[in-house]
């Protein structure tokens, strides 16, 4: 392999293990969601105080944006079809992106985004919310999702198929994390991308996310400035979560070794050095009893007999008969 190869796939982590968390993080956070859902009176009175804030600032942009939206269905119509697609399309789109181009950077990019949707669910919790088309109509708001349904596939309850608005939560507004995953978006793609169609992209789609959740009047401005605070605490903390999830790993695997090491079967029994027997067969010699032992010259074990020359036993072997005698006068 190609060294400028191996580089891009040092860093890359396994597609199916990636695929499987992301699976699992998304479905706790889609649960989350729907158990988060608040009073709806006290959702009401949290979009009221929302709004009475944004026009003592003047920051109530929704209240224009949604009046050319509605009045213009060349606007709204492609604007609702961006609010029920683009978050499911891009987001995914630029962390495959991440994965193959970046792999080195997509540790990060993931966790960062996990920790500030993580992070905006906590906000659904503590602050269920009504956006602006669920207001009183009194207060100048017009749904252009549920004016606009009869051209996509979304309903009068958010952006969710018809018959399933049971399934999302409607309340779950602040912060706007349709913005905040765009800000994600964006921040990758102008940071990483080598073209300046990428970094053109990167600009142009958190600015024109914002205006599309305002214009359709599913988010208010300031949902869309938590949207991009919650992403900002999400960025502080990617690099601390990342260095313990890393020092927990490294204590998880030395304490796997060290039992490893501690854990194996002992050796197996030596029979021959409980027993003292040579096995059958066995290539070990048994040992000599008298092997190093050696006698002085002239002596020699009883009933051991000499080793004599062919001279010797020619003479009559009178000199193995005069040993036996000696041997016999000790």
């Amino acid at each position: 392999m190609p060294q400028t190869a191996r580089a891009r796939t040092a860093h890359r982590p396994r597609w199916w293990a990636e695929l499987l968390l992301l699976a699992v993080v998304y479905g706790a956070y889609s649960a989350g969601r729907l158990l988060a859902r608040g009073d709806v009176s006290t959702a009401v009175d949290h979009g009221l105080a929302i709004l009475r804030i944004e026009k003592a600032f003047f920051l109530n942009a929704e209240h224009p944006l949604n009046r050319l939206f509605t009045s213009t269905p060349a606007l709204g119509i492609p604007a609702d079809f961006a609010y029920a697609s683009l978050h499911y399309l891009v987001t995914p789109a630029v962390l495959i992106w991440i994965f193959r181009r970046r792999p080195a950077h997509y540790r990060a990019a993931r966790t960062w985004l996990m920790l500030s949707t993580l992070l905006g669910l906590i906000g659904f919790t503590l602050l269920p919310t009504c956006p602006p088309r669920l207001l009183d109509a009194s207060y100048g708001f017009v749904d252009t999702m549920a004016q606009y349904s009869s051209y996509g596939w979304w309903g009068a309850e958010a952006s969710a198929p018809r018959g399933l608005g049971g399934m999302t939560n409607q309340y779950a507004a602040m912060p706007s994390l349709h913005v905040g995953w765009a800000v994600w978006c964006g921040v990758l793609l102008w940071r990483h991308g080598k073209t300046p169609l990428l970094r053109v992209l990167g600009v142009v789609y958190p600015l024109v996310t914002v205006i599309v959740v305002m214009g359709t009047a599913n988010h208010y401005f300031l949902d869309a400035v938590a949207g991009v605070a919650v992403m900002g605490a999400g960025a502080l903390l990617t690099a601390p979560a990342l260095r313990a999830v890393d020092r927990g790993w490294a204590r998880a695997t030395a304490r796997y070794a060290f039992v490893a090491r501690h854990a194996r079967l002992p050796a197996p029994v030596d029979e021959a050095s409980v027993t003292g027997a040579t096995p059958v067969n066995s290539p070990v010699k048994p040992p000599i009893v008298s092997d190093g032992c050696e006698t002085s010259p002239g002596e020699r074990f009883p009933g051991q007999r000499t080793r004599t020359n062919s001279s010797t036993r020619t003479a009559g072997g009178t000199g193995a008969a005069a040993d036996d005698a000696a041997t016999a006068a000790r």
